[in-house]
């Protein structure tokens, strides 16, 4: 009498197990996923805020504009000669 029971709690625990395991081990998949896209969210509002005060910059500093345009847009002032030099490859 005791084996049948021992045995019949130890099906119960099987069919427990397969039947949650699969949904628990979804449940840990998205909990993962969950935490990468909180961490990507925050690389992005960390890169959304520089680009904010780079933006209030460029709006309100006009000699932080004018610094910008002249090296990444290479604009000059009328009347400016701009001299290249070559650097030796040697």
């Amino acid at each position: 009498m005791e084996k049948k029971k021992v045995t019949k709690l130890f099906l119960f625990l099987i069919a427990l197990v397969v039947i949650f395991f699969p949904g628990y081990s979804k449940y840990q998949e998205l909990a993962q996923k969950n935490r990468e896209l909180r961490e990507k969210i925050q690389q992005l509002e960390a890169t959304n805020k520089r680009f904010q005060k780079e933006l209030s910059r460029l709006e309100g500093d006009p000699s932080y504009l004018e610094k910008v345009a002249r090296e990444k847009m290479r604009i000059i002032k009328k009347g400016e000669i701009i001299y290249k030099s070559q650097e030796n490859a040697r």
